[in-house]
């Protein structure tokens, strides 16, 4: 019972942590249609900003200014960069931004190094938390998962429930209308954009003190997320969520697994579950789990 429900927490938590760092990718795409190659690198940026800032502002000082930081770096980078290469088309788009994850990986190395550095957290958050089922969890992850469940709801409640909203999702289908009722487009395009990058950066100061925050980070994170976008459904916030968690569990319940396949263990198998799933997800339903089919 101890491992069931240590391995169901821990799926739940790093589903939680992908929905973190797929939701912003996710708003971007569904607005800008823009499949946003460097968005593992906001990611990573996150993380270490909040390196360098928590020795002065402490971890949670550092969990609000990294994302604030890395989501007005987002918002320059659209306005002054992406912007200018969108009427060359969705190819001119992704090799911009396939550039800025390699400037942002090089800059990262002459920073900071290449190898990883230390994060440190506040004493608080340092214990483990006593399930009902008398399993111990990191306190740190439950935060994490509660910090992943009030985006959710705040992203929920922003696109459902208020005129900000109501403008993006019009934005989405009738840009021109949304221009000619009095809205400048360009700029909600600017700010959904920082505000993804923000979002990544957030998953990032989390996942940074979760796993280990090296150069390599972004490049390990980025092939999962990518996964998670084409298995919920490209665009999908619900879909983000729901193919983030199944992953998640599908991940922490193979490792976990005492089986074999063809006599090799599940375990070893575990990082390329994911990948294998999007291969049978493109063959039975290319839109994904909750996209909608483009013809």
């Amino acid at each position: 019972m101890d491992g069931l429900a240590l391995s169901l927490l821990n799926g739940v938590s790093h589903g939680l942590m992908l929905f973190m760092l797929s939701a912003g990718l996710t708003l971007i795409y569904s607005l800008m249609g823009v499949l946003n190659f460097a968005h593992a690198s906001f990611y990573m940026l996150g993380a270490y900003a909040a390196h360098s800032l928590s020795p002065y502002v402490g971890f949670w000082g550092a969990l609000c200014l990294a994302p604030l930081m890395v989501g007005v770096l987002g918002a320059w980078f659209e306005e002054v960069v992406l912007r200018r290469v969108h009427a060359q088309g969705h190819v001119a788009e992704l090799l911009v931004t396939f550039g800025l994850a390699y400037v942002a990986f090089e800059l990262v190395q002459l920073v900071w190094g290449k190898g990883p550095v230390a994060m440190v957290l506040p004493e608080s958050l340092q214990g483990h938390w006593l399930t009902p089922w008398g399993t111990q969890f990191p306190v740190f992850r439950v935060v994490m998962m509660g910090m992943a469940v009030f985006m959710l709801l705040v992203l929920a409640g922003l696109w459902r429930r208020t005129h900000w909203g109501l403008v993006i999702r019009a934005a989405v289908t009738h840009p021109q209308a949304v221009q000619a009722l009095g809205h400048d487009v360009p700029q909600v395009y600017r700010w959904v954009f920082g505000a993804g990058a923000a979002l990544a950066a957030a998953a990032g100061v989390m996942g940074g003190h979760a796993f280990v925050t090296e150069p390599g980070m972004a490049a390990t994170m980025g092939s999962v997320v990518f996964v998670v976008l084409v298995v919920g459904g490209v665009g999908s916030l619900a879909g983000a969520f729901a193919a983030s968690m199944g992953l998640g569990l599908l991940q922490a319940f193979a490792i976990a697994a005492p089986w074999s396949v063809w006599g090799w263990p599940l375990s070893q198998l575990a990082p390329i579950l994911p990948f294998v799933l999007m291969v049978l997800v493109l063959i039975w339903r290319p839109q994904g789990l909750m996209g909608s089919r483009h013809v």
